[in-house]
C-alpha cells in the first residue's frame, strides 16, 4: 500500500514549477497561495505532477466535502453528459432540475414552501438573495457584519467586509449596505467578555444603529454567516444570532442565512445555522453542491419569488450536469451519513487542536464546529498579537511534507478535509501540522 503523504520531490517540483511560470504569465493575479499543481486527486488525498502525494485539508476551499472524484459523482456526471451538457434550464425545462430544485426543498429549514433559484456559485447566490430581498420588501438598504464574506462580484462584495484588499480601488459600491460588528468573542469589537457582556454586540444594532442612522424599516435584508468563514472561522455565541433573528422578525427584515462555506454537513448538521436554533428566510448555498461542478442555489419561501418573467435570470443556472453532481453529492450525504460522522470526526480533530493549543503557546484559540475548525496564531497570548508571518510559515512548512492547508482571516488556518476523511487521515494531517507548528514556536522563543 502506498505511504500518504508520500514527497518524492521537494515542492514544487521541475514539472510544477512550469506550470506555475505559465500560469503566471497567463491568468489574473488571484488568490493562489502554495505553488501546487494537482494531476489527479481522489478521496482526501492529492497527487502533483511531480509525483507527490498530499493529504487534502482544504477540499478545494470547502468545495469537497464528498472528497475528491468520489464514484457517484463520476457516474452522475458522466450518465448526465451522455444525454446532454446544457439547455438553459432558466428558459427551458428539464427533469434533473426540477427533481434538484424539489429536494433543495425538502431540506430546507422551516417546513413551508419554497422556491430555488439556481446559479453558478457562492457569489452569484448572494446576488439572488439581494435581488430577492430588495424585489419582495421594496425596501433597498441591506445589513452585513465586519469580517463577514459573500464574494466578489459587486453586489455581494458590497456585503463582504472581510480584507481591505477585497474593497481597494472598488469604491463606490452597491450603496446601502450597513456593516455592523460580530461576535467575535476573541477579540471582541467592544473589550468585553462573554456572557457577562450581556451580547451587547447583538443589542446595540437596534438601540444603536436604528435609533442614528438606519431606519429599519427601510432595511430589506440582513445577511449573515453562521459561522464567518474567510473572516477567520469565527463561532458567535448562539445568543447573538438568535438576538439577530428576533430583531429581523421585529421590523420585517428577511434574514439571509449565508451556507456558502458552512452548509452542505460540514458542521455536523445540514445546515450551519442549525446550531443557533433559528429558521432563516432565505438560505444560500454553493461551494460543496456540486463536489466540484460550479452551481449555486438561493432558497427562498415562495412568497417570495419574483413572479414576474424577466425579473432574474442566467444562462448557466440550473446546468444539467451541474445537477446531476449535486444531486448525486447529496445521494452520498445522506446514504454514508456524512453529516454524522462530520460531528464525531470533528471532535476527534477539535480534541487534538486543544491539545496542541495547550503544548505551544503560539495558539491563541481553537474554534468551530465539526469539520470545520480553526487555530488562531499569536505572537503573544495576552496581547493577542497576530502572528501572520509565523502562521504562513506553518501553511508552508506542512506544505513542503506533505499536507494542503490554507489560511483565513488575518492569522488563522481552516481544517477542512472531506467529510469522507478517516480517522487515520485526520491524525496523520495533524501529525505533520504540529510537527510545522512546533518547529515555529521554537523559533518564536
Amino acid at each position: 500500500m502506498a505511504k500518504i503523504p508520500e514527497i518524492k520531490v521537494e515542492p514544487p517540483g521541475p514539472k510544477a514549477r512550469k506550470i506555475v511560470d505559465m500560469d503566471s504569465k497567463y491568468l489574473a493575479t488571484s488568490t493562489k497561495s502554495e505553488p501546487l499543481a494537482v494531476e489527479r486527486a481522489k478521496g482526501s488525498v492529492v497527487w502533483d505532477v511531480d509525483g507527490n502525494a498530499f493529504l487534502d485539508f482544504a477540499s478545494g476551499v470547502a468545495v469537497l466535502n464528498i472528497g475528491h472524484s468520489h464514484p457517484a459523482v463520476i457516474k452522475a456526471i458522466t450518465e448526465q453528459t451522455k444525454k446532454f451538457t446544457h439547455f438553459a434550464g432558466t428558459d427551458y425545462y428539464y427533469d434533473i432540475q426540477a427533481q434538484l430544485a424539489k429536494r433543495l426543498c425538502g431540506l430546507a429549514l422551516g417546513g413551508c414552501d419554497k422556491k430555488i433559484f439556481l446559479s453558478n456559485s457562492g457569489a452569484e447566490s448572494v446576488e439572488a438573495a439581494m435581488k430577492v430581498a430588495r424585489w419582495s420588501t421594496q425596501r433597498k438598504q441591506y445589513l452585513a457584519f465586519l469580517g463577514g464574506f459573500h464574494g466578489r462580484t459587486f453586489g455581494a462584495l458590497s456585503l463582504t467586509a472581510s480584507k481591505s484588499v477585497q474593497q481597494e480601488r472598488y469604491f463606490p459600491k452597491v450603496p446601502g449596505v450597513t456593516h455592523i460588528p460580530y461576535a467575535n468573542c476573541y477579540r471582541c469589537p467592544y473589550h468585553l467578555e462573554y456572557p457577562g457582556c450581556g451580547i451587547w454586540c447583538g443589542k446595540m444594532v437596534e438601540e444603536v444603529y436604528f435609533d442614528t442612522v438606519l431606519p429599519p424599516e427601510e432595511v430589506a435584508g440582513m445577511f449573515i454567516e453562521p459561522i464567518q468563514g474567510e473572516g477567520g472561522y469565527i463561532v458567535p455565541p448562539t445568543e447573538f444570532v438568535q438576538i439577530m433573528h428576533s430583531i429581523c422578525k421585529k421590523y420585517g427584515i428577511l434574514f439571509v442565512d449565508d451556507e456558502v462555506q458552512a452548509g452542505i454537513g460540514r458542521t455536523g448538521r445540514m445546515w450551519a445555522i442549525e446550531h443557533h436554533d433559528v429558521v432563516p428566510d432565505i438560505t444560500c448555498s454553493a461551494k460543496a453542491l456540486g463536489s466540484g461542478i460550479p452551481i449555486g442555489a438561493t432558497i427562498f419561501p415562495k412568497e417570495l419569488d419574483w413572479g414576474k418573467k424577466g425579473a432574474h435570470s442566467n444562462t448557466y443556472g440550473g446546468n444539467a450536469v451541474a445537477c446531476a453532481s449535486a444531486l448525486a453529492t447529496l445521494d452520498v450525504i445522506e446514504k454514508e451519513g456524512l453529516v454524522k460522522s462530520a460531528e464525531k470526526k470533528g471532535q476527534h480533530l477539535r480534541g487534538r487542536l486543544e491539545d496542541f493549543a495547550e503544548d505551544y503557546e503560539i495558539i491563541g484559540e481553537v474554534r468551530g464546529k465539526g469539520l470545520m475548525q480553526a487555530t488562531e496564531f499569536v505572537k503573544d497570548r495576552e496581547t493577542k498579537e497576530y502572528a501572520c508571518k509565523e502562521r504562513d510559515k506553518i501553511v508552508e512548512t506542512s506544505f513542503k511534507h506533505g499536507l494542503i492547508l490554507l489560511g483565513c482571516g488575518r492569522s488563522a488556518i481552516r481544517y477542512i478535509p472531506p467529510l469522507t476523511s478517516t480517522i487515520k487521515e485526520i491524525d496523520t494531517g495533524l501529525d505533520i501540522l504540529e510537527d510545522a507548528i512546533r518547529q515555529i514556536d521554537k523559533q518564536m522563543k
